[in-house]
């Protein structure tokens, strides 16, 4: 059976044919680097995980790039109010990031190209537009320079909208922008620098003046520096269709090339019916999660819906979540099977792996995997070997990037620190308290032995007038 993906620019089921046999070309738009990660930042970095995963499966060479965008007027906002460089804040963030990503075992990218490392291909495709004219440097010469969206009779094909019906975010925000466009859905391709607002540090010097880029040249020139004029898949969440998507794909299309085949986009999670944003004060960082929630878990629940739908988050669906999970773990462990044998994709079910080819029909998979699950403890209750269904399912979590024995988790989180203290505490308070026994009886031999046994373990024991302290 064919992979079959839901194209969201025709809005139809296709088979996936990959412009070159046996590759496929994967670019995502990554996250703006301004402000820590929540749980709906990384869903997009999840979903299109398990894409890539699933892409090399059915045997597919894949080239996955992700952008950062690590200049932008809300690092700029952000950095400014909190006293510190942009470029700064915006290494810190992506950090935070990469923690982020590491910690709900995201596999990196084949390449991660940050915008500012891109700014002479940007001003490349720009004056490729202009000299096409489908760009143009404002009149009043304030070095802005616009896309011309009237130029381009297709503008608007992606999310199916005519212009008229359009309206320009830009324009509402900054009257003064308006009056330098010929429409008012123009949009900036590189914006001049705002010596009295911005730092000498946020321009670079361009054909017309200094500046830096728009968000939308961004993706398009490191698309084509990375995968050339044409390539398989383009993803990113749902709420960038319009305008970044759009615009993207207008401004690569005026310039010649022909872009992206398919689209694919994730939907959002909210709380309390709201998008999950830093806006609306509703976000949950990863950190945060990850004190309550280990981060397979937390994988687990996000690779349990369909990446095409909406997520309602609140813990206690998270929890539900990580029981179910546990479950699938509680077997495993009664199986006897040993997590580290080597798996084959190949042995899924065929459920799985209908499932799978079907748009990434992750909640049918889980469910495959629950259906062995069950079918494996059955086995066990009935005094039989159960090793083949823990080896299937073992299989199909790997595909998913759930394998318990991945050494992603191994690095545990700090709910799991946490446990781990508070179990050690446990045990070398007990040892410690014969010690004292041994002492009172004046049994210092003893006493000695267990002091020994301690510290042979790796813990530091210091006797202080409140009694005996540990440490690692």
């Amino acid at each position: 059976m064919n992979f079959r993906l839901h194209d969201t620019a025709t809005r139809e089921v296709r088979d996936f044919v990959p412009l070159e046999e046996g590759k496929a070309g994967l670019y995502v738009c990554g996250l703006t680097v301004q402000s820590e990660p929540h749980v709906g930042h990384v869903r997009s970095g999840v979903n299109f995980d398990v894409l890539q995963r699933w892409l090399g499966v059915l045997g597919y060479d894949v080239t996955f790039i992700r952008n950062i965008t690590d200049i932008d007027d809300k690092i700029l906002a952000k950095a400014a109010e909190q006293g510190r460089p942009w470029y700064n804040l915006a290494y810190a963030m992506h950090r935070e990031l990469d923690r982020a990503y590491a910690a709900l075992n995201v596999a990196p990218p084949t390449y991660e190209p940050a915008a500012t490392g891109h700014i002479p291909e940007m001003i490349e495709m720009i004056g490729q537009l202009i000299t096409r004219g489908h760009a143009y440097a404002a009149e009043d010469g304030s070095g802005d320079v616009y896309f011309d969206v009237r130029s381009w009779p297709s503008y608007g094909e992606l999310t199916r909208q005519g212009i008229d019906d359009m309206e320009s975010a830009e324009a509402v925000a900054d009257p003064q922008m308006a009056a330098r466009k010929r429409d008012p859905r123009d949009f900036a391709l590189w914006k001049s620098w705002k010596k009295a607002t911005e730092p000498e540090t946020a321009a670079w010097p361009s054909p017309w003046g200094p500046g830096r880029p728009g968000w939308h040249i961004e993706c398009s020139a490191m698309a084509e520096k990375y995968l050339g004029t044409a390539f398989d898949i383009h993803g990113g969440g749902v709420d960038l269709r319009f305008p970044h998507h759009e615009n993207e794909q207008a401004q690569s299309r005026a310039a010649g090339h022909g872009f992206a085949s398919y689209w694919m986009h994730n939907a959002w999670i909210t709380t309390a019916g709201e998008k999950m944003s830093k806006s609306l004060g509703n976000s949950l960082t990863i950190p945060a999660v990850l004190e309550r929630f280990r981060g397979i878990e937390l994988r687990y629940y996000l690779v349990a819906a369909h990446y095409r739908s909406h997520v309602e988050f609140s813990f206690e669906a998270l929890e539900e979540a990580a029981t179910g999970f546990r479950r699938i773990e509680a077997f495993l462990e009664r199986s006897g099977v040993d997590l580290a044998q080597p798996t084959d994709a190949e042995s899924v079910s065929q459920d799985f792996w209908d499932a799978m080819n079907d748009d990434l029909g992750t909640p049918a998979a889980v469910a495959s995997i629950h259906d062995h699950v069950r079918l494996g403890n059955k086995a066990l209750a009935a005094g039989q070997d159960a090793t083949t269904y823990a080896s299937v399912i073992l299989a199909m979590l790997d595909v998913l990037g759930l394998h318990p024995s991945d050494a992603a988790w191994s690095t545990g989180s700090s709910a799991d620190t946490d446990k781990l203290t508070q179990a050690v505490d446990v045990l070398v308070a007990g040892l410690l308290e014969r010690r004292a026994e041994a002492r009172a009886a004046k049994d210092f031999a003893t006493a000695d032995a267990i002091r020994d046994r301690i510290v042979a373990a790796g813990i530091d024991i210091e006797d202080t007038p409140t009694g005996p302290q540990w440490s690692i």
